[in-house]
C-alpha cells in the first residue's frame, strides 16, 4: 500500500528543512525524503545575510549562530598597485551593512550547522506537539506525478511519488509536494520544466584553507582586483580557515582545474605578499550559470523551491538565504492550509512572490558577477557598486506584490517608514511590563501568528485611549471569529500595541484587555505584549515612531504576517478595511470548508 502524508518534501537542504520547521509547528504530518545517508557534514554555502538572521532570531534559536559564526564586520578593497607591477595595496575599506538595515549582523557560517540548528528547531516542535513525520535518509527519488482529475479536491493525496531505497522501490502519496532536490531536481524533471538562462565563460575556483600569509587583511572580508586575477577573501569560522573565490584565466575548463592550480594562481595575486597553504579543507571549481525554472508549482499541488527552480553564482552570498526563504514562505502557508486557518488560495501567492525574488536574484548576481569579473576602469568603481548594493546584499530589498496576503491600498501614509509587502523593520521600543529594551521585531516570532501592531498613541490623552479603546473591541471580535475553538484568544491574530506614552507616568489599568488577554495553562494574563517607545535607564531611546513614520496623535496600524512581512497598513479606525482584509486570507472560526 502507499504510504500517505499530507506533505512530501524531497530534499532536506534549507529550503526543505525550513519548510518541515513550520509544518511541525502547524502539526502537520510530513515526511522529507533525503538522498543523502544522513544530516549535512559539510555544506559549500556559508554566507548568512541579515535578514537569515533576523529569521533564526524568530525560532528562538540567533545565539547560536552569532556565538559559532564569522561577524563580517568590515570590506577592505584592494587593486594592482598603480599599475607600475610592484603587485597589489589595499584603496577602500567600508562598512560591510550600513547602520540601521537591520539590528542583526552579516556572518559566516557552514551550510551544514546551519542546517542542523534548524534541525534541532524541527525535533524540539515535534516533541513538543507529538507531530509524526519527519526525514527519512536514503531515499533516492526516482519519479512524480500528479493526478489531474483530483486536484480540485483539498483533502486528496494527489501527487504520487516513486522512492528507491537500498534497492527497494515504494510509493508515496501525499496532498502537496515540495521539490526541494536541487539544480538536478528529479521533481522539477518529472514535470517537464525546464531552466531557462546560460552558463559564462568565466570560471571559478574556490578553496577552504589554512593560510600561511603576510597578507594582513586575511581575517577581513575583501576583493582584490590584480593584473593575475580576482579574488574574493570570506574569512571562516573558528579563526583559522579562509575561503578564496579565485577567476581563473580565460580558456580555463573546470574539470580540468587542480587544486595546484589554485593554489598557483592565488600566489600569483597575493604579490607581493606570500601565500602559502597549512592544509586545504575543501575546494571545487565551476562555471558561472544564471538560471531560472520556466515554472515553479504544478497545479498549486507541487511546488519548487530553492536551487530547483534558481541557480547562480555563489560570490554574492544569496543561495543558501534565498533557498531558505523559499522554505520558509512557502511552509506557513501550506500550515495554514492544511490546518483550515487560511484557503488554499493562499498558495498560489508563493509562486508570485518567490518567482519574482529568484528574478530579482538572477538579475542581481548577473551585474554583481560581471562587475567583479571584469576590470576596472578606475579605482573605487567595484566600492560603490557593492555599497549600493547593501541592502540586497543583507536580504532586505524582497518586496511582495498585492495578493490575498498583501494589501498595498488603504491608509500607507500613516506609517511611512514601513513598506507593505517588505519585511517588517525594526525598532528599540521598551516592554512595559518589565521594563525591558527590546527590538520589536524580536516580539514577532515564527509561530504562526498574525500580528496587529498598533501604534496607539499616549493613553494619557483621553483622546487617544478612547481611540484604543474602541479598536481593541473590534480586534477583539476579529479574534474571536477565526480563532480556531478551544484556542487562546491571541493564537491566531495577536495585537501589540507600541505606545508613545511617558513610561513612568503609564499605568496596566490604562490599557484595553484585549491587549493583556487571559492565556496559557494557568489561564494568567499576558503582559508582555505591551510596548513603550520612550526613554530607557540604559539603552537610550528607540524613537520607534519617527523611524516607523507614524504621527503619535494620528497613530496606525499594522498588520504583520506569520512570516515578518508587512500585510497592510492603515489607520486605528479603519474597522472595515481590517475586516476585509483578514476575511480574505482567513476561514472563520478556522474550520469551515476549505475554498479552491
Amino acid at each position: 500500500m502507499p504510504r500517505k502524508t499530507d506533505v512530501l518534501i524531497c530534499g532536506s537542504g534549507s529550503a526543505g528543512i525550513f519548510a518541515a520547521v513550520w509544518l511541525s509547528i502547524y502539526n502537520i504530518p510530513f515526511i522529507v525524503l533525503e538522498r543523502r545517508p544522513g544530516p549535512m557534514e559539510i555544506g559549500q554555502a556559508d554566507g548568512v545575510q541579515c535578514r537569515t538572521v533576523e529569521i533564526y532570531e524568530s525560532f528562538g534559536v540567533a545565539e547560536e549562530l552569532l556565538r559559532e559564526g564569522f561577524h563580517v564586520l568590515e570590506v577592505a578593497f584592494w587593486g594592482e598597485g598603480g599599475g607600475n607591477g610592484q603587485g597589489i595595496r589595499r584603496e577602500n575599506r567600508t562598512v560591510d551593512t550600513r547602520k540601521g538595515l537591520s539590528h542583526m549582523p552579516h556572518v559566516i557560517l557552514n551550510q551544514a550547522r546551519m542546517n542542523g540548528i534548524m534541525l534541532g528547531v524541527m525535533e524540539r516542535e515535534r516533541k513538543k506537539k507529538g507531530g509524526t513525520g519527519g526525514i527519512e535518509y536514503g531515499w533516492d527519488v526516482k519519479s512524480m506525478d500528479v493526478d489531474e482529475g483530483r486536484v480540485g479536491d483539498p483533502e486528496a493525496h494527489c501527487v504520487k511519488v516513486v522512492a528507491e531505497k537500498e534497492g527497494v522501490e515504494e510509493v508515496f502519496e501525499a496532498k502537496y509536494v515540495l521539490g526541494c532536490d536541487g539544480a538536478h531536481s528529479t521533481v522539477r524533471k518529472s514535470l517537464n520544466y525546464t531552466m531557462l538562462g546560460d552558463t559564462t565563460d568565466t570560471v571559478w575556483g574556490v578553496m577552504d584553507i589554512y593560510p600561511l600569509t603576510t597578507f594582513p587583511d586575511i581575517r577581513r572580508k575583501c576583493t582584490i582586483h590584480s593584473s593575475s586575477g580576482n579574488l574574493l577573501i570570506i574569512p571562516r569560522e573558528g579563526g583559522s580557515m579562509v575561503r578564496f573565490y579565485i577567476q581563473l584565466p580565460p580558456g580555463s575548463s573546470p574539470k580540468s582545474i587542480t587544486l595546484a592550480d589554485l593554489q598557483a594562481t592565488a600566489k600569483k595575486i597575493f604579490s607581493p605578499y606570500t601565500m602559502e597553504f597549512a592544509d586545504t579543507f575543501w575546494w571545487s571549481a565551476y562555471s558561472i550559470g544564471q538560471r531560472l525554472a520556466d515554472r515553479f508549482h504544478k497545479d498549486f499541488r507541487v511546488f519548487l523551491t530553492g536551487d530547483a527552480c534558481h541557480t547562480h553564482s555563489p560570490k554574492a552570498g544569496q543561495g543558501m538565504n534565498v533557498s531558505l526563504q523559499d522554505g520558509y514562505n512557502i511552509g506557513w502557508k501550506l500550515g495554514q492550509v492544511l490546518s483550515h486557518i487560511s484557503p488554499p488560495l493562499i498558495l498560489q501567492t508563493y509562486v508570485s512572490e518567490r518567482s519574482q525574488t529568484a528574478k530579482d536574484l538572477i538579475d542581481f548576481d548577473r551585474e554583481f558577477a560581471r562587475r567583479f569579473s571584469e576590470k576596472e576602469e578606475r579605482p573605487g568603481v567595484f566600492k560603490e557598486h557593492f555599497e549600493r548594493s547593501g541592502m540586497y546584499m543583507a536580504g532586505l530589498t524582497a518586496r511582495y506584490g498585492d495578493s490575498k496576503v498583501v494589501d498595498g491600498e488603504g491608509n500607507v501614509g500613516v506609517a511611512k517608514g514601513v513598506v507593505v509587502g517588505m519585511r517588517f523593520p525594526s525598532a528599540q521600543v521598551v516592554r512595559f511590563c518589565d521594563c525591558r529594551a527590546v527590538q520589536l521585531l524580536s516580539a514577532l516570532r515564527s509561530d504562526g501568528k498574525w500580528r496587529v501592531v498598533v501604534f496607539g498613541g499616549d493613553v494619557g490623552r483621553e483622546e487617544d485611549k478612547g481611540r484604543l479603546e474602541k479598536l481593541a473591541h473590534h480586534l477583539e471580535g476579529l479574534a474571536r471569529k477565526y480563532t480556531p475553538p478551544n484556542q487562546d484568544i491571541d493564537s491566531l491574530i495577536e495585537p501589540i500595541p507600541v505606545l508613545s506614552s511617558r513610561f513612568v507616568d503609564t499605568e496596566q489599568g490604562q490599557i484595553p484587555d484585549c491587549f493583556w488577554p487571559v492565556t496559557g495553562k494557568w489561564k494568567m494574563r499576558d503582559l508582555h505584549k505591551v510596548y513603550i517607545d520612550d526613554e530607557h535607564y540604559n539603552a537610550g531611546r528607540g524613537h520607534a515612531y519617527e523611524k516607523y513614520g507614524v504621527d503619535p496623535t494620528v497613530g496606525a496600524v499594522v498588520v504583520v504576517r506569520p512570516d515578518q512581512y508587512v500585510a497592510k497598513v492603515t489607520t486605528l479606525e479603519d474597522f472595515e478595511g481590517l475586516e476585509k482584509f483578514f476575511g480574505g486570507c482567513l476561514l472563520e472560526r478556522g474550520g469551515a470548508k476549505p475554498r479552491m
